[in-house]
């Protein structure tokens, strides 16, 4: 009966004042941080007011200008960019090791790793090297030593050689046109301002103080501003991230809604790789001789990726999270009852009497009689 009788029982609030000055002083203090908390950081900082799209949709289309002398030769953006698209990530080809006049059939491999002196050398469990397939044959290099026979396509590459860098390329420009779309708010909005004409765009160049708009980016300065050496950079090849935000505040008008640029090396890891650093890759030409015969020139390209990423987001009053995010406020400023409560109850001198004052017992049969 006693569990049954304590079951339906009611409890009530019983207001009690306290007149001291700690409690009152740390109960003010508390809701003082906890009203400055929602006012300053939610409302005024994070714009909790405000409903945000995130789903931002983007289109970048680039082009690159600029000569460059390569080997006695003068290179366009049609020899040195690919792929030739301008999209958004794309290479600028700053090195080439060229092997030129391949054609399908048996060589000796190049690579001093297949040196041998015998045919049994030369059958490894692994039969796939660098150059093509082994074929089981030891057979001469050179009049110095001999070296495993592949088939593929011969004379096999030689990779390891010096070649020069293309220094012009610090100077080529990279125009990037950029158009932006918040579908929530159906807002679009492109990199290129109202305000930019025709003649600043043959003029201008890209500076984050002096001209943080323009669309025009040097490639010595984009490295430079990613914390990289261009020539350290051109022979080693590297990747390159040119960040383009859209932090937008709606409320303001459309004009406020402008793009922020950044830089920074993506492949830093494997900068600092003792195995794979830096970054190249490979691409042939092919040709056919008179009698038929199929012949290329592969070559290995060094070369500076840029990579343009876009993100963004963009808010707007909305009074659901406005009414969400103020009675969360109201209901927090009780968070100092609470702590005041506690204190009472167990850290200051007299807590049995507030205790006594705060919790009272009422029996209705006391009452009735």
């Amino acid at each position: 009966m006693t569990c049954v009788a304590n079951f339906f029982t009611y409890e009530t609030t019983k207001s009690v004042v306290v007149k001291s000055w700690t409690i009152g002083v740390i109960n003010r203090a508390v809701q003082l941080l906890i009203i400055s908390y929602f006012v300053g950081w939610v409302f005024l900082h994070e714009k909790a007011y405000q409903i945000r799209d995130t789903s931002i949709e983007s289109s970048v289309v680039t082009k690159v200008k600029g000569f460059g002398n390569y080997s006695n030769r003068i290179m366009d953006t049609a020899d040195y960019v690919t792929p030739p698209q301008g999209t958004s990530v794309f290479v600028i080809i700053t090195k080439l090791i060229v092997t030129e006049n391949q054609v399908q059939g048996f060589c000796p491999e190049n690579n001093l790793r297949y040196q041998c002196t015998s045919d049994s050398e030369c059958k490894k469990p692994v039969s796939i090297t660098g150059g093509g397939i082994l074929t089981g044959r030891c057979v001469r290099f050179n009049a110095t030593f001999q070296t495993c026979q592949i088939q593929g396509w011969c004379p096999a590459e030689m990779d390891n050689v010096d070649v020069p860098v293309m220094l012009e390329a610090e100077n080529f420009t990279l125009f990037i046109k950029n158009s932006i779309r918040f579908p929530l708010f159906d807002f679009e909005k492109g990199n290129l301002l109202p305000n930019i004409t025709a003649e600043d765009i043959q003029k201008c160049h890209f500076h984050p103080l002096k001209q943080p708009f323009c669309p025009i980016l040097r490639l010595g300065d984009i490295v430079k501003f990613a914390g990289q050496n261009f020539t350290s950079l051109a022979r080693t090849g590297g990747i390159i991230g040119i960040k383009i935000g859209w932090v937008c505040d709606l409320d303001h008008s459309w004009e406020h809604c402008i793009p922020s640029y950044s830089f920074s090396r993506l492949d830093s890891v494997s900068e600092k790789s003792k195995v794979s650093s830096g970054y190249n890759f490979r691409y042939a030409k092919y040709y056919k001789q008179e009698n038929g015969t199929e012949f290329r020139t592969l070559m290995k390209a060094y070369g500076i990726r840029f990579d343009v990423l876009v993100y963004g987001n963009a808010g707007k009053f909305n009074i659901i999270p406005t009414l969400i995010n103020c009675v969360a406020a109201f209901t927090s400023v009780g968070v100092g009852t609470v702590l005041c409560d506690i204190i009472l109850l167990n850290f200051l001198k007299g807590a049995d009497q507030y205790k006594a004052k705060k919790f009272e017992e009422v029996n209705l049969c006391q009452i009735y009689h």
